[in-house]
């Protein structure tokens, strides 16, 4: 069996032994690899890649896409404004929607091609200013501007932990505040901690080298 075929099926079986209470989906993020790497993963029939760059996920993925309707691409990284266009056109989900001037754009560009795609507000839990993200005390003002002024559809919310080694802390943040706004989603942990992201309520888990490997 393919080496990354194996990886993913243990991770899978990982997750099945936490007992979750809701569906994870593993989000496979390919961004460096060259389509032929992630290729076997496709031809597994997993669904959902994570990328984030915008250019870099149009010219791997746009052909591939069409030829399989059912894959799923998500945006996992930092977009700017002037490429939300693009982004909408390609992905299905964004999980770094992070501020209102984003937000504006996406409702305009999928109202114009007609497409609904589905949002994570990513969210600053601890207030790093290095970091993007929405502010804790900012989050609940800025979901209802999204999901009722310009109807967004917003699944859930999205964190990206200080690198501190306390990230079970901020997953039981962003668990509270999903409870708090009574969204269904959480998009958190990686390839290192996403059995502490699954037990605190993900439903979506980010994971790239632990299942393709050292980055190209």
């Amino acid at each position: 069996m393919n080496t990354i075929i194996e990886r993913f099926d243990k991770i899978k079986l990982n997750i099945s032994s936490l007992k979750p209470k809701k569906q994870v989906n593993i989000i496979a993020v390919s961004k460096t690899f060259p389509i032929e790497h992630i290729k076997p993963l496709v031809d597994h029939g997993h669904t959902h890649f994570g990328e984030n760059k915008v250019q870099e996920a149009i010219s791997k993925w746009s052909s591939i896409k069409k030829e399989n309707k059912k894959l799923n691409l998500h945006m996992i990284g930092k977009l700017q404004t002037n490429k939300a266009n693009d982004a909408v056109k390609l992905f299905d989900y964004i999980h770094s929607l992070d501020n209102q001037k984003l937000a504006d754009a996406l409702a305009k560009y999928q109202n114009n091609l007609n497409k609904n795609i589905n949002y994570f507000i990513q969210v600053n839990v601890a207030n790093e200013i290095q970091k993007s993200g929405i502010p804790v005390k900012e989050l609940d003002p800025f979901y209802n501007y999204c999901t009722n002024e310009i109807n967004l559809n917003i699944l859930g919310l999205m964190v990206i932990p200080p690198n501190d080694c306390n990230a079970q802390k901020y997953f039981e943040s962003l668990s509270e505040l999903g409870r708090s706004l009574a969204v269904k989603d959480l998009s958190m942990g990686m390839s290192s901690d996403y059995g502490d992201a699954v037990k605190h309520g993900a439903t979506f888990v980010r994971i790239g080298s632990s299942i393709f490997g050292p980055r190209y």
